[in-house]
């Protein structure tokens, strides 16, 4: 249900008393107006500035004050909505607290006292009593409303907009999460920038979005420079799974009938490119890439650390669409920590159900080295799309990342002798080869020579490769993916 017919529901069956989380109060007054006008019910409104007034009239006397305020609607006895802006930073009063309880009890018909407030807050002394709703952000109905109005407006200035279908939808898609207000600026700002709307401002709009919805640092948006998927070497099967799977995220695959990807949790040997994946697939995919990083979620307050995750995902599905990149999962969430009063387990089971029930759009991409240790409530089914692992490169691949590092460094892989360096390099990762070519680097630089195949067989002899300084750690990963994970 939208917002208008959930607000008519909740006015029509006569709550006395809700908690409505909203960032965009001008929004809701407006839906809130005309849900009211529908039901021939008042709308009064009180703010710490001016007190308490109706339907735009002159604010009544001596209702500044919010407890006078609840003593002037107690004493009403027709119909109406009265609503109560920014109210949050009074309801530490445990008077006020006693006369809103005390309202609610008194229950009149077709009376509803509504505290509109900007974080989901509900004092100890109303649970039970209030009924929580929030503001959800505009849909896409409602955003290619105001897509069509903003661009007509400015193509009336002159401004050239050149979109097509696609593009318009994926525009259209990238503005979800913010308030109307937002969604019309960040158009305008995409204008702005060089006097025209093309296919490159979807992109402008889908940044500046995650700018702008930052959650006080538990999440990082990263910046795509990267490269694409085809930098990395190797994982076959995981990057044409990726490939097919990121069609599925363009607007217009839903009317195709295809629902977008959940997500996809990559395991394997540390070192062989699962960093480098995520890194890469959001600038593939043309989407932003945002690190969600809950070792920032614990607070020392009771509660913090739990609204800190509710407040970073809402955040992350204001983003949609949007790749979430979690490095090293199982460190994440370790529900077994000790001392910490239970916060831990609770973190976990709130991410766990967002993980099931999250909405479209937001695709996550989770990297895990110490599989044994991961939460077993993770690796139930629904909780990722496929969960791929990655082994030590064989030698065609070894010959592929050796061409990738070589290419990036500005030489031509055809001057090496690539099929020997691949034998010779037997057991190594991806980070272990790219540290052999860069330690040849190094060497042919103070040796005032060119880098050549030879140097570059030295640093590999000279190299112990992870699968000899921890095999048996190697031996377990491949023990449990082989019964459990897709090879990628």
């Amino acid at each position: 249900m939208d917002n208008t017919g959930d607000l008519r529901l909740l006015l029509a069956s006569r709550h006395p008393l809700v908690i409505a989380e909203m960032r965009d109060e001008l929004r809701f007054l407006e839906i809130l107006g005309g849900v009211a006008d529908s039901l021939d019910l008042p709308v009064w409104t009180w703010s710490v500035a001016r007190g308490l007034a109706r339907d735009g009239n002159p604010p009544q006397i001596h209702t500044i004050d919010p407890k006078a305020a609840v003593d002037h609607v107690s004493t009403l006895t027709g119909p109406g909505v009265f609503v109560f802006a920014d109210v949050h930073r009074h309801l530490e009063d445990p008077v006020l607290l006693r006369k809103l309880k005390e309202f609610a009890h008194a229950s009149q018909p077709s009376r509803t006292l509504v505290l509109a407030v900007p974080d989901h807050v509900v004092p100890r002394e109303l649970d039970g009593t209030a009924l929580t709703w929030s503001l959800r952000p505009p849909g896409r109905e409602e955003l290619d409303l105001l897509a069509r109005r903003t661009l007509e407006d400015l193509m009336e200035r002159s401004i050239r907009v050149s979109l097509d279908r696609d593009q318009y939808l994926q525009l259209v898609e990238s503005l979800r999460g913010l308030s109307v207000t937002e969604a019309e600026r960040l158009i305008q700002r995409a204008a702005l920038r060089d006097g025209k709307v093309d296919s490159g401002d979807v992109a402008f709009v889908r940044g500046a979005k995650a700018e702008l919805l930052g959650a006080g640092g538990v999440l990082e948006l990263i910046e795509a420079d990267h490269g694409t998927l085809d930098a990395v070497g190797g994982m076959a099967n995981l990057k044409e799974w990726l490939r097919l799977r990121g069609r599925a995220m363009e607007a217009a695959a839903r009317e195709f009938g295809i629902e977008p990807p959940r997500g996809v949790l990559v395991t394997g040997v540390p070192g062989c490119g699962k960093s480098l994946v995520a890194k890469t697939l959001a600038r593939t995919w043309n989407l932003p890439l945002v690190l969600l990083d809950p070792a920032r979620l614990y607070a020392s307050y009771v509660g913090e650390s739990e609204q800190r995750l509710r407040d970073a995902l809402r955040t992350l599905e204001a983003m949609a669409p949007v790749v979430v990149w979690i490095d090293e999962i199982e460190k994440a969430f370790d529900a077994g920590r000790a001392g910490d009063g239970g916060v831990s387990r609770r973190i976990l089971g709130t991410f766990l159900r967002w993980m099931q029930e999250r909405p479209e759009g937001i695709f996550v991409i989770a990297t895990c080295n110490d599989v044994a240790s991961m939460p077993p409530e993770l690796l139930r089914k629904g909780r990722f799309d496929e969960i791929f692992f990655v082994d030590l490169p064989e030698a065609s691949e070894r010959e592929e990342i050796l061409r990738i590092h070589l290419a990036a460094r500005k030489r031509d892989p055809r001057g090496f002798d690539l099929a020997r360096l691949g034998l010779a390099s037997e057991g190594f990762s991806g980070a272990d080869i790219e540290a052999a070519v860069v330690g040849a680097l190094y060497r042919a630089y103070g040796q005032g020579g060119e880098l050549t195949t030879d140097l570059i067989m030295e640093e590999i002899a000279g190299t112990v490769p992870l699968s000899r300084t921890r095999a048996e750690e190697v031996r377990a990963l491949r023990g449990w993916a082989a019964e459990r994970a897709v090879a990628a």
